[in-house]
């Protein structure tokens, strides 16, 4: 199990994280979302070990994860981490990238599990390219195949499909977190895209102002977000008055009925391939809603919150 308490975390008496407190099980998936700056790969570096946590402990199955304070070489073993910046080495061939922590003992181990990582991340027609002719998309996937090399208790991803074009992106997410499933190795990822959490995660914690907002499952927070800035991280969300009570309801959770309390004026209209985004203006407020067709601009609108 990971047990993660961090009283208090600062860079130059700036307080960047404090009272978070959480446990993650073995071979768990869990998503950290949140604005930009919010602390999202702080964690995971506070985690990893590249920072001390001087207030506070960090555990891996009671084994305590420290910092440079402790360790000449930052890290933890048992770990894996995936920055960012990827830290790819440029001058050596994709597969020597990925290759580079695995024994040499065994080289033809050693080569079939190259080949078997770079066919996951759908790379293997570039394992003799040196890493500094791909593209950052490229780049990225090649580094995602080398942290998985090792085959880490423990992997850290930070936006870790951000560079990855849109039409490989889905297929490549499916099978990077089914791996991990099936290899068992407990994961956190921070993340912007509400698909690396909505559909992978077991759990998911919501960070703001430096602490742990809200912790559940993406089934819960997305259906009954207990914040409207938890629900404005899935997309668009409005902010409605039914019954005398203010909800955070989702463009699709709204549908168009002839009459209703709900009387809007239509202000744009955006093509979504399915159905189109209307924007609407209801009382002093925009609203949000989904349409199959596309509404005239200033055309009146009645709308009700649909049957669940």
């Amino acid at each position: 199990m990971l047990q993660v308490h961090i009283p208090s975390f600062s860079y130059q008496e700036k307080i960047i994280l404090q009272n978070l407190t959480f446990t993650l099980d073995e071979g768990q998936q869990l998503a950290i979302i949140g604005e930009s700056g919010c602390g999202k790969s702080t964690l995971l570096k506070l985690i990893y070990g590249l920072y001390d946590c001087d207030k506070g402990n960090l555990s891996w199955k009671s084994e305590p994860i420290l910092g440079p304070k402790f360790h000449l070489i930052p890290g933890m073993p048992f770990m894996k981490y995936l920055a960012q910046d990827f830290d790819l080495m440029p001058f050596i061939t994709v597969g020597e990238n990925v290759g580079k922590f695995l024994s040499n003992f065994y080289p033809k181990e050693k080569q079939n599990r190259i080949d078997e990582l770079l066919n996951l991340v759908e790379m293997s027609e570039f394992k003799h390219v040196k890493a500094k002719f791909l593209s950052g998309g490229q780049m990225q996937r090649v580094a995602l195949a080398r942290v998985l090399a090792q085959e880490p208790e423990v992997l850290l991803l930070d936006e870790p499909f951000s560079h990855i074009d849109n039409f490989r992106k889905n297929k490549l997410r499916r099978k990077i977190f089914q791996y991990l499933k099936e290899k068992q190795i407990t994961t956190l990822v921070a993340s912007h895209d509400i698909n690396d959490v909505l559909s992978f995660s077991d759990e998911v914690i919501v960070l703001k102002d430096t602490t742990i907002l809200e912790k559940a499952t993406p089934f819960e927070l997305y259906n009954h977000p207990k914040y409207p800035y938890t629900a404005a991280l899935f997309g668009e969300v409005n902010e409605i008055e039914i019954n005398g009570k203010m909800q955070s309801i989702y463009p699709n959770q709204l549908q168009i009925v002839e009459k209703s309390d709900i009387q809007v004026e239509v202000v744009s209209s955006y093509f979504k391939g399915k159905y189109y985004l209307i924007e609407a203006k209801f009382e002093n407020q925009f609203v949000f809603f989904e349409s199959e067709n596309n509404l005239v601009e200033k055309s009146t609108i009645y709308l009700t919150l649909r049957e669940k």
